[in-house]
């Protein structure tokens, strides 16, 4: 993964880093090389003006004298104007012809020649003397041996009307070529270096990205296994760091899950092996005859009360798989919820008075009516109440609370007793499949921790909300929400 990764990343960032050079290399290298032949140009034609404009004043003042004649005859002068001329601009090539092209005079600067018996094409004479800009122009063999730029002008007679030849000033393309390849090296120098130093970039990002990504997968492979306690380093607070955090909560979550699975295991075995056990050996013994027939309905009343605690362990896990597939489903009627808890605190009358318990029914009104599954809300209510009883403290408190919230369409249920409590550490898995509090079983001796995730999944079904307060060893409050409506008929 880290190669296939880092392979990603680099062939991106490359290809990005070689489009933008590239990009870059062609748009410079235009920009400038158009700079640098427009610069030759404009050094060329100033330099043709002046010297068509030398030829046009010398040659009115010959009065008429040919300009072969006058070019033999100024000769020195000639080579002096083109020294100048080479002088301010290196690799200048003036070349002086007849109309038909033959070459009268030609100068590079150092190297002077009249009547060289050279001629330029005709097509380049008429190519020329078609256009007044610059031109590319072939090699003049005997004059330069390479491609050059080059503007041509008329010399003018000064006494008649007419040309008498042409100037051609040429520069070569050389120095343009240089300056483009002395360009290109540079820029692919530059990109070698960011790519060098982008690929450094990279190793360490791609580092920094990878390592969580291999933590997490050394501790999928751990999770595999069964072992829940690694866990990924957090560094710094990216998106990765996000991520590992993230995992690690996703860690923790399995780890408790897995304890509370073990724990339910554990639970669920011995709630099914106790009972089976006491009933299998009751009716071993009415059997063979060792327990009296006087005692036979005494233990046949044991025997119902544990197959009455394994239906209502079946009936848990019953309940818990149609809520996780979705096939319970709820008849929402108006019922009234201060007439249901009243109900069930008779229920538990004589638990209340084993307890010498002391209990208040604190409602708003009389008769409260809620918009719900009476059947479901009646089994939250009935296992919170019974918690409640069994959790709480010989002479306690025990409350059962329904009121109203001005502008809340909602009505608060709550159940408080004062008792043992929950701790606070084990607040947060209250309503957690397989959860329970009393782990030692000293006073829940029947529970397996399904009924609170059974209530939790049963309000959530009603869009509801349930919540506990609690402070361990004084007092432990469940509450939970319901539709409230006006007033109602109660369902049948």
């Amino acid at each position: 993964m880290f190669k296939s990764v880092f392979a990603k990343y680099i062939s991106v960032f490359m290809l990005i880093i070689l489009v933008s050079f590239g990009v870059l290399t062609a748009i410079t290298t235009t920009v400038v090389n158009e700079y640098a032949v427009n610069a030759k140009i404009n050094v060329i034609t100033r330099a043709a003006d002046s010297v068509s404009d030398y030829f046009e004043e010398a040659l009115g003042e010959a009065n008429g004298m040919a300009l072969q004649t006058f070019i033999e005859s100024y000769k020195n002068e000639l080579a002096d104007i083109m020294g100048v001329l080479a002088g301010s601009t290196d690799d200048l090539t003036v070349i002086i012809t007849t109309n038909r092209g033959k070459v009268l005079f030609y100068s590079t600067g150092e190297k002077h020649a009249i009547s060289p018996n050279i001629s330029i094409p005709a097509d380049v004479m008429h190519n020329f003397s078609n256009n007044t800009g610059a031109m590319p122009i072939d090699p003049i063999e005997g004059i330069f041996e390479s491609a050059h730029i080059a503007v041509s002008l008329p010399i003018l007679s000064g006494v008649k009307e007419g040309t008498m030849g042409s100037i051609f000033v040429c520069t070569s393309s050389y120095a343009l070529d240089n300056l483009l390849e002395v360009m290109i090296k540079t820029v692919f120098m530059s990109s070698l270096w960011v790519m060098i130093a982008a690929m450094i970039a990279v190793y360490f990002m791609t580092e920094r990205i990878i390592t969580p990504l291999r933590d997490m997968s050394r501790a999928a492979k751990s999770f595999a296994r069964g072992d829940f306690s690694v866990r990924v380093p957090v560094r710094g607070r990216d998106e990765v760091a996000q991520l590992a955090e993230a995992f690690n909560n996703m860690a923790s979550e399995l780890e408790n899950s897995e304890k509370m699975r073990n724990t339910f295991m554990a639970n669920v075995s011995h709630d099914l092996r106790t009972p089976m056990t006491t009933i299998a050996g009751f009716i071993d013994g009415i059997i063979d005859g060792a327990i009296p027939k006087e005692k036979h309905e005494y233990y046949l009343n044991v025997i119902a009360t544990e197959v009455r605690r394994l239906s209502r362990l079946v009936s848990q896990l019953l309940d818990i798989s149609r809520l996780q597939a979705g096939d319970r489903k709820f008849n929402m009627q108006p019922f009234d919820i201060c007439e249901m808890g009243r109900q069930i605190l008779f229920s538990f009358e004589q638990k209340i008075d084993k307890k010498r318990l002391e209990v208040e029914f604190d409602c708003d009104f009389d008769n409260m009516y809620a918009n719900a599954d009476r059947d479901a809300i009646y089994q939250i209510l009935y296992n919170i109440c019974d918690n409640a009883v069994k959790f709480s403290a010989d002479g306690g408190v025990l409350r059962l609370s329904v009121h109203e919230y001005a502008n809340e369409n909602k009505l608060f249920v709550e159940v408080y007793n004062e008792g043992q409590g929950i701790k606070s550490e084990d607040l947060p898995y209250v309503f957690e499949r397989f959860y329970k509090s009393d782990k030692s079983r000293g006073l829940d001796k029947t529970g397996v921790g399904l009924g609170l995730y059974i209530t939790k999944t049963i309000i959530d079904a009603h869009n509801q909300k349930i919540w506990v307060d609690s402070e361990y060893e004084k007092y432990c409050k469940f509450g939970f929400t319901l539709d409230k409506i006006s007033s109602g008929k109660e369902g049948s």
